[in-house]
């Protein structure tokens, strides 16, 4: 396929690239900023804030990729607090609908973003409704920025009511992790409540590249939201002691394996074939340990 990603710059952006250069695909990234190192893959300089820009570069107007057969959205301002709630609202809201417009406008079928985790109530400083959560409960937006990604799934449903062919998936990643990151987790087990703010949840940057592969594989008309997390937890505790310590008033609604994620990407394995292939515990079991003369 020939692909636009917006964002292709960033922590996660980085791995959905490669991934899709190596399996094959035609990529440009669209981004404010170059990529560091060397990249098998074009790129074109675009304000997502500036919708011109963005429907030229959909269009293919600089004649060196066009006719595009996807768009993958991950170009944002990251996370709650990185910027002013104003301009976290106007920056991720107006990039959103800019490229939900250009691709409308464009004939483009198929569209994954990244949504986020934020969108379930986190910090969840109110309690979750129960554990695992999942994608059945409303959306509890907690924060500016997890209002827009809320509202960005709903505008999502109306771009796909409007072209019944468009298929829109929005991925609610969790919180994207590299392998350089694993090596501070073991201080996590210190304190419970440190990581509860969201369910002690995380996702390999590679597992991350792995479920925007497989959305653009399994894609339907219509718009469909997903739970991206890994398989474990953050923590070397044991899941029901953790939602028993820190959540003791909340219903469990499975028994948990020994380090199961509590935010459930059942529907992702379901309907994705999504499967994370990587855990921070293989990092600290494949590291070596000096012996002694």
């Amino acid at each position: 396929m020939r692909i636009a990603v917006t964002g292709g710059s960033g922590k996660l952006g980085r791995h959905v690239v490669r991934r899709l250069t190596d399996d094959g695909h035609q990529v440009l990234t669209l981004d404010k900023v170059a990529s560091s190192g060397e990249r098998s893959h074009l790129m074109t300089r675009v304000d997502l804030r500036d919708y011109g820009q963005v429907m030229d570069a959909l269009l293919g107007l600089d004649d060196r990729l066009r006719d595009f057969d996807a768009v993958v959205h991950l170009g944002a301002i990251p996370a709650p607090g990185m910027a002013p709630e104003a301009a976290t609202f106007e920056n991720n809201m107006l990039s959103t609908y800019n490229v939900f417009q250009a691709v409308r406008r464009a004939g483009i079928k198929k569209v994954v973003y990244a949504s986020s985790e934020t969108v379930l109530g986190l910090p969840f400083d109110a309690d979750p409704p129960y554990i695992p959560v999942d994608e059945e409960y409303a959306a509890r937006p907690e924060s500016t920025y997890s209002l827009v990604k809320h509202l960005e799934e709903q505008m999502a449903i109306q771009f796909t009511r409007w072209d019944p062919e468009l298929s829109i998936t929005g991925l609610r990643f969790s919180n994207v992790m590299d392998p350089d990151d694993y090596e501070r987790f073991p201080q996590f087990d210190a304190d419970a409540r440190a990581r509860k703010f969201n369910l002690w949840g995380y996702i390999d940057g590679r597992d991350g590249a792995q479920a925007v592969a497989r959305a653009l594989e399994h894609g339907r008309p219509g718009f469909e939201a997903f739970i991206i997390a890994n398989a474990d937890t953050v923590m070397s505790r044991s899941s029901a002691g953790l939602a028993a310590e820190v959540f003791p008033n909340v219903k469990v609604t499975k028994e948990l394996g020994e380090h199961e994620t509590m935010l459930s990407i059942d529907k992702a394995r379901r309907l994705l074939g999504f499967e994370p292939e990587h855990t921070w515990r293989s990092y600290h079991s494949n590291r070596t340990t000096p012996t002694e003369d």
